[in-house]
């Protein structure tokens, strides 16, 4: 019940919520205005959580997201695998190509599962673990496409990227949304150009499978 709740640890999810969506980092005045809560109570909520390596502060007076913050993320990280597997494989195996689910890693896009196609010899060798900067390659684009979109729909729904990676391969991603506190794409990658309306609309669906599932 909303009685029961304890508006301390509420007001520290917001700052953490605050400094997600601020990768440059906020000053304690920043985050006062930012939330509508009195400095000196966001203060003593930014030296709570920077003990407890939730945050840290920089010598510009700028706090970010700390390192227990991506310790649970991490943790996080076999649920997504576990979860978007069978979409992956269903994708995979429908268009013959590597199917792989991108997380964003700071400024990074994260390879977080990867399935090959099971009837292909000839297909992608995609990295588990993987990072490239999210404006390289389709799924980081498709990324930042959805934050560029803040929730309108993106028209095509997914992104293209031709010579993509050292392979110079061809791929398509489509971000996935809906899922609150993950930042992803779903997407496909290949040696050979694919039709596009229709592995499109495979990744669309796939991606809608698997953020229902995460939800």
């Amino acid at each position: 019940m909303a009685s029961e709740m304890s508006q301390t640890l509420s007001r520290g999810l917001q700052v953490l919520e605050a400094l997600a969506e601020a990768p440059d980092g906020l000053t304690v005045t920043e985050l006062s205005q930012h939330l509508g809560i009195g400095r000196t109570v966001v203060y003593r909520l930014v030296v709570t959580l920077e003990q407890h390596a939730f945050l840290r502060r920089s010598p510009d007076g700028k706090c970010r997201l700390g390192l227990a913050v991506l310790t649970m993320g991490r943790q996080v990280q076999p649920l997504v695998r576990d979860v978007s597997l069978p979409a992956l494989r269903l994708l995979a195996d429908a268009v013959g190509a590597t199917a792989h689910l991108t997380i964003v890693d700071g400024s990074e896009a994260l390879t977080a599962v990867v399935v090959e196609p099971t009837r292909s010899d000839l297909h992608v060798a995609y990295r588990l673990g993987a990072r490239l900067p999210l404006e390289s390659g389709a799924a980081g684009r498709a990324i930042l496409a959805a934050r560029t979109a803040a929730g309108r729909p993106l028209d095509p729904p997914w992104i293209v990227a031709n010579s993509e990676g050292p392979q110079g391969a061809y791929g398509i991603a489509v971000p996935l949304v809906g899922v609150p506190g993950l930042e992803a794409s779903v997407g496909i990658v290949s040696l050979r150009e694919l039709p596009e309306s229709d592995t499109g609309a495979r990744v669309v669906r796939a991606a809608t499978d698997i953020a229902r599932a995460l939800r």
